[in-house]
């Protein structure tokens, strides 16, 4: 195992690498001179920037003492840009090839500038868009919805991922937006942590401000999976939200079934945990899991209603691309699978990179009909 990570760390960081040079290579070769007379050192700039996520990861792992965190944050930062200044790298050569191909004047520097300045505008507007959180209303109608479900609403909530770019004060501040939304049921569909070194149980805390008739539940994502298991389900249980355990509660008549993410991206386990669950077919049922791994198995065993995040529908290009091949058209919102619902969320927080572009930020108000 261990050497599995070690190997998968050099190959990517031999990627990040190889990206840097290409970067920088296309800059100064469309700008000759840039990287003497501009930027003194601009190589050992560029050399240092592309070791800077690697590192930082690392570090994320053993501490998130505050000069980490900083660190984090900004090469989390600087590799949301440099994603786009990469594109926009490959964007220059295709642009001149062309006007060469096409025999019309092709101003390399005029080219390089213009596609690295929309790299640097497309930046700075999945920065700003990645803080800026939607409310998303879905109207769903559910077979033998118990009367008086009928106009109730839940908040689904999933992917903050706290931890070194967004802490407890994000958490509080998603809280609060959904205290003033006054929803019936609360559901946090995982990866509300990042998974790095942190203090637990300070940034769950803000979660004791939930207040709903029937309830707030909790099940574990693939990133409360990346160390101890059991230290992120307990500090969400002390903060007052009843953590799932592969289990089904009844409220009011409304079957929730809870499945961690290590149970239930798997078919036969989640087979498994839903045939224990003992499912009514006859009642509405909403399957609370942390990604649309096996809505098959789930449709199979007479699930209303799934919902789930995980996809994050990709954050920004080229990204939002790579996930709908994987997903499909379970990488975001409202589908129907056979009888049964899919509400798949965008997440209301980031990994990595702070950024979202073609995708947004989400508090998602289920309501009954």
């Amino acid at each position: 195992m261990r050497a599995r990570i070690i190997r998968f760390v050099a190959v990517f960081e031999a990627i990040l690498m190889a990206g840097h040079w290409f970067v920088f290579k296309t800059w100064t070769g469309f700008h000759p001179g840039s990287h003497t007379s501009g930027v003194p050192g601009l190589a050992l700039i560029v050399g240092f920037l592309s070791i800077t996520f690697v590192t930082a990861s690392l570090l994320a792992w053993r501490s998130h003492a505050l000069p980490v965190r900083l660190y984090y944050a900004a090469a989390a930062t600087w590799l949301g840009f440099f994603n786009f200044f990469f594109l926009a790298a490959i964007a220059s050569w295709i642009a001149y090839g062309a006007a060469r191909l096409a025999h019309l004047p092709a101003s390399q520097p005029l080219i390089a500038s213009v596609a690295f300045g929309v790299a640097l505008l497309a930046g700075f507007v999945g920065f700003v868009n990645a803080m800026w959180i939607r409310v998303r209303r879905v109207a769903v109608k559910l077979p033998n919805l118990p009367p008086s479900w009928r106009g109730r609403v839940a908040a689904l909530v999933t992917d903050t991922h706290l931890g070194h770019v967004r802490g407890a004060s994000f958490a509080r501040r998603i809280v609060d937006r959904i205290a003033s939304l006054q929803p019936d049921l609360v559901l946090i569909a995982g990866d509300f942590y990042d998974g790095t070194d942190a203090n637990v149980r300070k940034l769950a805390a803000p979660l004791s401000g939930l207040r709903a008739p029937h309830g707030a539940f909790y099940i574990a994502g693939n990133h409360e999976e990346f160390t101890d298991h059991a230290k992120y389900l307990d500090a969400v249980s002390a903060a007052g939200v009843r953590v799932l355990n592969n289990e089904k509660v009844v409220l009011d008549g409304l079957q929730l079934i809870g499945v961690h993410f290590r149970d239930a991206h798997r078919a036969e386990s989640l087979r498994t945990v839903l045939q224990d669950a003992g499912i009514d077919r006859n009642s509405a049922s909403i399957l609370l899991t942390h990604a649309p791994d096996q809505p098959a198995v789930a449709a199979e065993a007479g699930i209303s209603l799934q919902v789930n995040g995980h996809t994050h529908g990709g954050q920004f290009f080229p990204f939002t691309y790579f996930t709908k091949r994987v997903y499909g058209a379970l990488t975001y919102g409202l589908n129907r699978l056979g009888r049964m619902l899919v509400y798949t969320s965008y997440g209301v927080g980031t990994w990595g990179p702070p950024f979202r572009l073609g995708t947004s930020p989400e508090i998602v108000l289920l309501q009954f009909e």
